[in-house]
C-alpha cells in the first residue's frame, strides 16, 4: 500500500513515545485551523426576495414586476466570497428560460425541459474564482412567468447566503434586481466590468431608501409605524477614548412621546414624560465603550429622536454596539410592545436573545426600509451543527479531560454553546423567513444525520457545565427520534427518503451512530428507560438485517427497494456500530434484559474485526478488501471499542484485543497522523453502492476530514487508559 507520507514525518517519530503528546498535537492543530470566531451579523431587508426552507431565493420577477411584458429581460445581481478556488453546488427551479453569469462566465442556460417544469431542480456545479464572485441571472419573461427559485445545490453541505454587491448596501444580505430590459446584456456581462458599472447599468430594486417624506419623519415612526401607547428601544454605545474623566454632554431633541427615558450602562440618567422636548445631559464617563439605551413610548404621529454628543475636546462618539455589516449609523432598534410584555433594560444589550413575548417577539432592526438584523454563519467550521464535528467536538471534550487541560473542552463547548444559544433564535428566523443564517441542520431537522450525533456531545458537554439552550434542544432531538422519524413497523429506524433519491427505502448502519448514543445519553439525562430500551432494541433490529454471520461484521445498508443488503461491508460504518454500540453498554444496567445479547453481539464484532486487521496495525476502507486503502477513522473506533472491551471486562479473551489496540495505534501514529498533527486516510461522507469499487476507488479520502479527527482522539484517550490500567494493575499484583 502507497504510503500517506514519508516515514520522517509520522508523529510516532516525534512524540516522545506518550500518547498525550499526540493528542496535544492533533487537537491543538485544529484548534487553530479552526478559532473561535462568532456568527456575522448583516442587515436583510424583508422587501428582497425570500429564502424558502431549502435555503434557495424565490425570484418571482412577475409578481414584482406587474408591467413586465413578453420578451423582456429582468437582471438578478448578488455577490458571493471564496476563500478559494472551489467548484460550487447550485440548483435552479425555472418560471421562466435563465442563464447564470459567474463573474462573465456563463455556467449554466436552461433548456426546454427546465423552462416549463417549475417544481424541478436542475443541479448543476460552477467554478468560483477566490474573492469575490459576482453572480447575474438573465431571466426572460415568458407566458410562463418570469424568474425562478436560485441558490445552493446541498442544504445540508452547503447553505449559502448571497450578499447584495453594491458599495450602497454594502454588506447587506440578499440580491438586487433590475427593471424590464428590452435588449439583453449578455455580450456586455461576458465583458470584465466593475461594480460601479454595474450599478450604473440601470435602477436597482427593491429601493433601499427612506423617501424625503419618511426621512423628514421621526425615527421611531418610520421604523416602527405608529401605535399609540407603544414600547420600543433603540441602543448604541458610548465611545470613550481618552484617559481623562470630563464632561461630555449629550444634547438632541425628542417628539410625538409620552414617555421618553435614556439610560447609560443601565442607569437612567434621564425620564421625561413631556411630549415634545430638547435635551442636554452631562456625563461623566471614563475610558472604553458604554452602552447607551434609549427606551421610548409613542404618543402621536412623528415620534422619535436625536441624539450627538458635545465634549469639550475629549475624543468621544455614538457606535454600534456590535458590529452590523450593512448598518450605517450607529443604532439598533427594538419594538414595538405593549407595557406589560417590553423586556427589561439591563436584558437590552445582548445579540443572541430574542425578545417580548407571544406575537410581539422580535429581534433587532434597523433604520431601513423594512430591515432587520439576523445572524448568518459565515466560518468553514466553527459554530457549525452538523454530524462529523459532533464526533470531532466530542474528541476535544474527552482530550480536555484526560490531559487535564481545560481549553480543550472549553473550545468545544464555546461550539455547542454558540449552537444552543441561538436555537431559540433559529427557529424564529425560520419562521419569520423562510430559512436560518445559522443552525440549518438543526432548524431544519428532518433526518437522523441532522440531530443525533451532534445532540449527543451536547449532553456530554452539558455534563461538564450547563450550556445555554442544551435542554430545550435536547427534547426537540428526542421528540425526533422517537416520534418523527421514520420506522419500520417493528420499531426500525428507516428512511424513507433523503436529500438524494438513492436514499430513499434504505436501511444504514450508520445511523446506530447518528441515534443510539443520542437515546444512551439522553436516557442518563432523564432517567426514561424506554430511551434505553429504544437504543438496545435498534441494535438488534439492525443485526438482524445487516450482520454477515460468516465473517461477524456489517453491511453498509439495507435496501427496500430491492429487499437485501448492499453487500460491502464499508470500514467507518462498521465503526460507528461496534463505537456506538460501546457507548450503549457504558450505561446499560447489568440487569437489563437485552444486555447479554448485546454483549454477545460486541463479541461477535470484535471477533469478525481483528481478523480483518493489516500488518500494520490498520483496517481498510473496504474491510475484506486489503488492496483498498488504509482508513483511519473506522481503524480508530475498532482501536477504540477494543481497548474500552477490555477495560471494562466485556471481552472475555482480552489479550489478543489489547494486542489490537496498541498495534493499531501504533499504525496510526506511523502511517496516518504526521508530525504537526494532519490526520490522512479518512474517507469523506459516503453514499451508498451494491458496488464494491465504488467504496474502493470513488469514495476517496480526505486530509483533516472531520469525520475522523475526533475519533482518533478518543481512540488515543481509550489506549492510554488502557495502557494505564494494566500497568497499574501489574504494578499492584507485583506488590
Amino acid at each position: 500500500m502507497p504510503e500517506y507520507f514519508p516515514d520522517p514525518d509520522c508523529i510516532a517519530k516525534s512524540n516522545g513515545g506518550k500518547i498525550e503528546n499526540v493528542l496535544a498535537t492533533v487537537a491543538s492543530r485544529f484548534i487553530g485551523a479552526y478559532p473561535p470566531q462568532p456568527p456575522v451579523y448583516r442587515v436583510h431587508s424583508q422587501s428582497g426576495f425570500n429564502r424558502l426552507r431549502d435555503c434557495r431565493y424565490d425570484m418571482n420577477l412577475e409578481e414584482r414586476l406587474p408591467e413586465l411584458e413578453v420578451g423582456q429581460f429582468v437582471y438578478v445581481w448578488g455577490k458571493l466570497w471564496s476563500d478559494n478556488e472551489v467548484e460550487a453546488p447550485f440548483s435552479v427551479s425555472c418560471y421562466s428560460p435563465v442563464k447564470v453569469y459567474i463573474n462573465g462566465r456563463l455556467v449554466f442556460s436552461s433548456n426546454l425541459n427546465d423552462d416549463v417544469f417549475p417544481d424541478r431542480r436542475t443541479f448543476f456545479r460552477a467554478g468560483m474564482d477566490k474573492g469575490w464572485n459576482h453572480l447575474v441571472l438573465e431571466y426572460v419573461a415568458t407566458g410562463t412567468g418570469c424568474g425562478g427559485v436560485f441558490g445552493t445545490g446541498s442544504v445540508k453541505g452547503a447553505p449559502v447566503h448571497f450578499l447584495t454587491p453594491t458599495a450602497q448596501l454594502s454588506g447587506c444580505e440578499g440580491w438586487i434586481y433590475s427593471g424590464p430590459q428590452q435588449t439583453s446584456w449578455a455580450a456586455w456581462l461576458k465583458a470584465e466590468f466593475t461594480e460601479e458599472q454595474m450599478t450604473a447599468r440601470c435602477a436597482w430594486f427593491p429601493i433601499q431608501q427612506w423617501s424625503p417624506q419618511e426621512q423628514a419623519s421621526g425615527n421611531c415612526s418610520r421604523i416602527f409605524g405608529e401605535k399609540l401607547g407603544a414600547k420600543a428601544f433603540a441602543w448604541c454605545k458610548l465611545e470613550v477614548n481618552s484617559l481623562q474623566k470630563d464632561d461630555i454632554r449629550l444634547q438632541g431633541s425628542y417628539r410625538g412621546m409620552v414617555e421618553f427615558s435614556i439610560y447609560v450602562n443601565g442607569e437612567l440618567v434621564a425620564e421625561h414624560q413631556n411630549t415634545t422636548g430638547m435635551l442636554d445631559i452631562q456625563l461623566e464617563l471614563g475610558y472604553g465603550l458604554h452602552d447607551l439605551v434609549v427606551e421610548s413610548v409613542c404618543g402621536e404621529e412623528n415620534w422619535g429622536f436625536e441624539l450627538n454628543l458635545r465634549s469639550g475636546g475629549i475624543p468621544c462618539c455614538l457606535v454600534q454596539p456590535y458590529s452590523v455589516e450593512g448598518l450605517t449609523d450607529p443604532w439598533l432598534y427594538l419594538g414595538l410592545f405593549t407595557s406589560g410584555t417590553a423586556p427589561k433594560v439591563l436584558e437590552l444589550p445582548s445579540m443572541d436573545t430574542l425578545f417580548g413575548e407571544a406575537d410581539e417577539v422580535t429581534f433587532w432592526r434597523v433604520d431601513q426600509p423594512n430591515s432587520w438584523v439576523r445572524p448568518y454563519l459565515e466560518n468553514v467550521m466553527f459554530g457549525r451543527w452538523n454530524y462529523p464535528l459532533g464526533v470531532t467536538l466530542y474528541g476535544l471534550l474527552r482530550t480536555g479531560v484526560e490531559l487535564k487541560a481545560t481549553h480543550y473542552a472549553e473550545y468545544a463547548q464555546h461550539h455547542i454553546e454558540q449552537c444552543t444559544g441561538l436555537h431559540e433564535y433559529a427557529l424564529w428566523d425560520l419562521g419569520r423567513y423562510g430559512a436560518p443564517g445559522i443552525n440549518h441542520q438543526l432548524a431544519l431537522m428532518d433526518s437522523l444525520d441532522d440531530c443525533g450525533s451532534f445532540g449527543a456531545t451536547m449532553l456530554e458537554a452539558n455534563k461538564l457545565r450547563p450550556l445555554q439552550g442544551a435542554p430545550e434542544a435536547a427534547a426537540e432531538i428526542a421528540n425526533y427520534i422517537t416520534k418523527v422519524q421514520s420506522r419500520l413497523p417493528d420499531g426500525a429506524l428507516y428512511r424513507t427518503s433523503g436529500t438524494v433519491d438513492f436514499m430513499q427505502r434504505t436501511m444504514w448502519c450508520d445511523d446506530l451512530y447518528m441515534s443510539t448514543p443520542f437515546l444512551s445519553k439522553y436516557y442518563e439525562l432523564t432517567g426514561n428507560a424506554a430511551y434505553l430500551d429504544d437504543a438496545a432494541a435498534q441494535f438488534l433490529h439492525y443485526k438482524e438485517r445487516l450482520f454477515q454471520p460468516e465473517l461477524g461484521i456489517m453491511h453498509h445498508v439495507y435496501d427496500y427497494k430491492f429487499n437485501k443488503p448492499n453487500g460491502v461491508p464499508w470500514g467507518r460504518g462498521n465503526g460507528w456500530v461496534i463505537f456506538s454500540l460501546t457507548e450503549l453498554l457504558e450505561v446499560m444496567p447489568e440487569q437489563h434484559p437485552l444486555r447479554a445479547d448485546l454483549l454477545d453481539y460486541f463479541r461477535e464484532l470484535s471477533k469478525g474485526y481483528l481478523k480483518l486487521q493489516d500488518e500494520r496495525g490498520l483496517w481498510h476502507q473496504v474491510l475484506t478488501d486489503p488492496e483498498s486503502y488504509a482508513e483511519a477513522s473506522c481503524t480508530s473506533m475498532f482501536i477504540y471499542a477494543f481497548a474500552r472491551g477490555v477495560r471494562c471486562g466485556w471481552l472475555l479473551e482480552p489479550e489478543s484485543y489489547v494486542t489490537s489496540a496498541i498495534n493499531g495505534w501504533s499504525g496510526l501514529t506511523r502511517h496516518c497522523i504526521d508530525k504537526q498533527g494532519n490526520v490522512y486516510g479518512v474517507c469523506r461522507g459516503s453514499g451508498y453502492s451494491f458496488n464494491k469499487l465504488y467504496y474502493k476507488d470513488e469514495l476517496t479520502w480526505q486530509l483533516n476530514d472531520t469525520h475522523g479527527i475526533g475519533i482518533v482522539l478518543l481512540a488515543g484517550i481509550e489506549v492510554h487508559r488502557l495502557v494505564r490500567d494494566l500497568e497499574m494493575k501489574s504494578h499492584n499484583e507485583a506488590k
